[in-house]
């Protein structure tokens, strides 16, 4: 294979990158693969039903509602969990507690049988231990013999575990992005100023957009063991499966899909017991090179090299597809600013030297009043042929590092032609949810030009929109902390390699004809 790509600041060569002395030649087209065990994906098993669930209103309310119908066993798994988390409404007629901590008391009390199994980072926790009233709930928790805590410590240095699954009773799972934890609810309308979107501390905090999937059928019991491994890794010690029975779909919440294959992809690091699962990157490659037509995405960061140079080189093609992403203004914190934000910057910069056909854009969703709405959701869309939804971001830690979990459905698979309008329609439901209009407005525009960049154009406009992103002005600090991963490595080895081998863009050329 030829040797990587690489380019520096303004599309200058790097000086830093390891480089050929001579011109190589170009790489090879990547070629298309489905769905395969082992290698992109972990599992391929049946979804008797799914659904996109989108934002935290709804995600709290359905998976209240089915943790109520709890026989045996709840699993959490996350990255945050906070105690106070409101998932019920204030009040309710049979006084059911509103926040997630008191709510799984008062659960396991109506619940002889039901035991409660909660796992998650270890390092995120101990901030968590001196939020508000979380000690008393934790200690309370303590005293239950029903309720178990584990706090996830199995992973390398600077790593986190990222996955965010719930399992009810073994057969209806959730995986996505959503963590049950303080300033993560919102409404798919984004108000300003909503008054019901207050933090655990009661003040008021910016729209949140976010999105998991609803999943029930062998899929949410190969999503079970998946919990049930992770927790035993953790030390929290075996767990035994339950017996198959059906699930009990939430009242009310039609599937988007039945009777689907889902392939579920992991990403874990070497550590001691865990074996080491690259399946996410693999996916997220192969789901690139397939693509013929779109490819659209959000998500909260734009960091990793390694997809930047796989979407310049599809940018490359004449005939390639266009990709659209949605991302944040901002991240959250000062630190991940200057990593994330500044990676973004620059590996945007870089790509747009290879869209010599224009199809790569970056949009930003902001609300009606121009706040800025917070993107946190993970979701990449294939043509009308790939649908994937996970705890992933697009950045370096998901793809090596941290402990992740996406789900995927091919339209492509024998029988799953019948998916492809569903996909599509997705897509257009997510688009017209930052734009402000209907999702007709979106199929519409996309059919006439032929294009979803030029259908975001032809419907952006003021108030509720997508602003097009544009490179903000650079420190030379974060220039440095973001070209050389120093808080975003690509695996555990890289974390302690010397600056001289670390390049955000070692493996980008500067074009031919640039």
């Amino acid at each position: 294979m030829a040797a990587p790509l690489a380019f520096g600041m303004n599309g200058a060569m790097d000086p830093d990158a390891p480089q050929d002395a001579e011109e190589a030649p170009p790489l090879p087209p990547l070629q298309p693969h489905p769905l395969e065990p082992g290698r992109n994906c972990w599992r391929i098993e049946r979804a008797d039903q799914a659904r996109l669930i989108v934002d935290a209103a709804d995600y709290f309310a359905i998976v209240r509602q089915a943790m109520m119908t709890a026989e045996k066993r709840i699993m959490l798994i996350g990255w945050d969990f906070d105690a106070r988390a409101r998932i019920g409404p204030a009040w309710h007629p049979q006084f059911i507690p509103a926040n997630i901590g008191r709510f799984v008391l008062w659960l396991v009390r109506q619940r002889p049988e039901l035991e409660v199994y909660l796992l998650r980072w270890d390092f995120g926790a101990l901030k968590a231990l001196f939020r508000g009233t979380t000690p008393i709930t934790v200690a309370r928790w303590a005293l239950n013999k029903r309720i178990h805590v584990k706090l996830d410590g199995v992973h390398p240095f600077g790593a986190s575990h990222h996955q965010k699954i719930v399992v009810i009773d073994g057969n209806l799972a959730f995986c996505g992005g959503i963590d049950i934890t303080g300033n993560r609810w919102d409404t798919r309308a984004h108000e300003d100023d909503d008054p019901r979107r207050v933090s655990t501390y009661g003040a008021p905090y910016p729209p949140w957009h976010d999105s998991t999937m609803a999943l029930t059928g062998p899929a949410a019991r190969a999503l079970d063991e998946l919990a049930r491994t992770r927790w035993l890794l953790a030390g929290g010690g075996e767990l035994p499966e339950l017996p198959d029975r059906p699930a009990v779909w939430p009242d009310g919440l039609k599937p988007h899909f039945t009777g689907v294959d889902v392939a579920i992809s992991r990403t874990q690091p070497l550590y001691g017991a865990m074996e080491e699962a690259h399946e996410i990157e693999a996916l997220y490659l192969d789901m690139i090179a397939r693509a013929k037509r779109t490819v659209y995405i959000e998500g909260q960061y734009f960091a990793s090299g390694l997809i930047a140079e796989a979407i310049a080189r599809r940018l490359g093609e004449p005939d390639g597809p266009e990709f659209v992403l949605v991302t944040p203004q901002w991240a959250h914190g000062w630190l991940e600013q200057v990593a994330m934000d500044t990676a973004r910057s620059r590996l945007f910069e870089a790509v747009k030297q290879y869209d010599k056909y224009d199809r790569f854009r970056i949009y930003m969703p902001f609300t009606a009043k121009g706040e800025a709405i917070y993107v946190h959701a993970k979701i990449m869309i294939v043509d009308d042929e790939l649908f994937r939804q996970g705890s992933s971001n697009l950045n370096n830690r998901s793809m090596r590092l941290d402990t992740e979990c996406d789900v995927t459905l091919d339209a492509s698979l024998p029988g799953h032609d019948r998916i492809r309008p569903q996909i599509t329609a997705l897509r257009d439901d997510l688009v017209a949810e930052h734009l402000g209009v209907k999702p007709a407005e979106v199929t519409k525009a996309s059919e006439e030009t032929g294009s979803l960049i030029q259908a975001v154009e032809r419907l952006r406009g003021g108030g509720r929109s997508l602003h097009v992103y544009e490179p903000p002005p650079l420190t030379l600090g974060g220039k440095f902390v973001a070209e050389n991963q120093l808080l975003d490595p690509e695996g555990p080895g890289s974390a302690f390699e010397p600056l001289t081998k670390r390049n955000l863009f070692r493996r980008l050329r500067k074009p031919k004809d640039s």
